[in-house]
């Protein structure tokens, strides 16, 4: 999913809120996302002011220039745009107007009644029929447009997300997708919640989502990047963090410059960059604590040992031999170790509790994934001990992991992802990836990050593995916690793309595949090569 910021002039807001001092307290270069609760405390501040904008107004002048500058030209002129019965459509009822204006053709469907609008939206309505008052009620069949316009619901059907949506619109929204033209959605397509990203039964598949005033993290995790096309952020020059304070941004390329590791000194050795053991290796699960291992020592780490728990352990790797193979209380003998990753391939017998236990002791910096947050679920005294850590600790769970971590299920997880990354912070006083689709980082103090890197092709075996093995990496050479957090989970998911790139698609991805474009992006990204 490409994002894009569009910027519309307008008078500066009331000398920024006469707040120009404000200096963003968290991440360099980094767009800010916004909760539905924390648009309208944005939106509130600005209709307060002394002459507010008219945002409506604003909002559908935008969009009428994406959809005129996109999509539309002298010979594809026919413009569809839905309008629903809320504010949503009295931003459609603007980006009729002025299409209507610039002479395109317009078809308007309005699915409400004008007597429950806004103030703002009939008054939107009505100069729209000043100039055409010809309205129809629904989709015209046999009829052909070049563009349709996605005004039906914004992000105020969040606060009716319980409610199912009723089969009109369900059914406006299937025939809007099955005109197989391309969409434009106003803030947030239609059906696709703007907090969580989940469809309330059917939602719009936009070509592009022109997304108001700021971010919404349902464009972002969960079936939002599968439904909003490309994001083009069109926020009035109102500067949303001054408005309101962020708690939420993205990761991108920009804003993980700040968190690289320096360029490596002529004079250092392989202690510089820190030794790394992983525990795990289960009887016939060798190869995910080895993929793990790999991802370690190409992503820099100076020393790697697998501790490994199986049966069947072998004493050297033929393909990778710098990887050191130990017994997992050879590890713990080690005074040279600056990092644990323990899980990939643990397993859950009932003895390999002891080696999280083992671990949840050590001072060292600490990544738990796989079964090793199985078996925290499962054994209280584990879970304890986890949250009375003080070294740096981060949990790499899926959904499901979340969920047993959480005494839910996964469908409660993906229902909130965000509030459920954050509830895991909090509970176990620890740093969060909750792997996915816009996997979200959390932090203990409340702020959170939605990655915008990676794609389908990470829907296969040992991925995860690979990610806990590049997070050690970076732990291990010394990297802030949360630095490492952000970054390896970016990183990660760019390698993927890298791959999709060069194999045309995400089919056949494996995880042993991402490790070498992962190792080749961070060393592009030190030496700027």
């Amino acid at each position: 999913m490409k994002v894009e910021i569009n910027n519309f002039n307008a008078a500066i807001l009331h000398e920024k809120l006469t707040l120009s001092c404000f200096k963003h307290p968290i991440m360099k270069n980094a767009q800010s996302i916004y909760l539905t609760s924390e648009i309208r405390q944005m939106e509130q501040t600005v209709f307060a002011l002394p002459n507010p904008p008219n945002l409506m107004e604003k909002a559908g002048y935008a969009a009428a220039q994406v959809t005129a500058d996109k999509l539309l030209s002298e010979t594809k002129n026919r413009v569809l745009v839905l309008a629903g019965p809320g504010n949503n459509g009295g931003d459609a009822f603007v980006v009729a107007r002025y299409l209507k204006q610039w002479k395109f053709q317009v078809t308007l469907i309005f699915t409400g009644h004008r007597d429950k609008l806004s103030a703002d939206a009939k008054q939107a309505l009505d100069a729209y029929l000043a100039l055409d008052d010809d309205i129809l009620n629904e989709i015209p069949r046999n009829t052909y447009w070049d563009a349709v316009i996605d005004g039906i619901f914004g992000i105020g059907l969040d606060q009716h997300k319980d409610r199912p949506l009723n089969e009109k619109y369900v059914n406006i929204i299937k025939s809007a997708n099955g005109l197989n033209v391309p969409i434009v959605a106003l803030d947030i397509p239609s059906g696709l919640g703007s907090d969580n990203g989940c469809i309330q039964q059917a939602a719009i598949h936009a070509t592009y989502t022109a997304t108001f005033i700021g971010f919404k993290p349902g464009l972002f995790t969960n079936d939002g990047p599968d439904h909003c096309g490309e994001v083009l952020l069109c926020d009035f020059e109102l500067d949303p963090p001054i408005l309101t304070t962020p708690h939420t941004w993205l990761i991108d390329q920009s804003s993980i410059q700040q968190f690289l590791p320096p360029p490596r000194h002529a004079n250092s050795h392989k202690g510089t960059y820190g030794s790394i053991g992983l525990i795990g290796g289960s009887t016939n699960m060798t190869g995910a604590v080895l993929l793990a291992g790999k991802a370690a020592l190409k992503l820099g780490a100076g020393r790697v040992y697998l501790g490994l728990t199986g049966r069947d352990a072998p004493v050297v790797d033929m393909t990778q031999p710098e990887l050191m193979l130990r017994s997992p209380h050879d590890l713990f003998k080690m005074e040279n170790i600056n990092c644990l990753v323990v899980g990939p391939g643990l397993g859950l017998e009932p003895d390999n509790h002891a080696w999280v236990d083992a671990a949840l002791n050590t001072h060292h910096p600490l990544v738990l994934d796989a079964d090793a947050l199985n078996l925290i679920a499962t054994f209280t005294h584990l879970a304890n001990k986890l949250q009375r850590r003080k070294a740096p600790t981060i949990l790499t769970p899926h959904a499901a992991e979340a969920a047993r971590l959480l005494g839910t299920d996964t469908k409660g997880i993906q229902s909130d992802r965000m509030a459920a990354s954050l509830k895991l912070a909090n509970a176990f006083n620890c740093y969060i990836v909750l792997k996915g689709v816009g996997s979200v980082c959390a932090i203990p103090d409340g702020h959170r990050y939605i990655n915008t890197s990676g794609n389908p092709g990470l829907s296969s075996a040992g991925t995860g593995d690979v990610l806990s093995g590049v997070i050690g990496a970076l732990l291990a050479q010394g990297l802030a916690i949360k630095s490492t957090l952000l970054l390896a989970t970016y990183l990660h998911g760019a390698a993927a793309d890298t791959l999709l790139q060069q194999n045309n698609g995400p089919l056949g991805m494996t995880a042993s595949e991402i490790i070498n474009p992962a190792r080749q992006l961070l060393n592009s990204w030190i030496y700027k090569s």
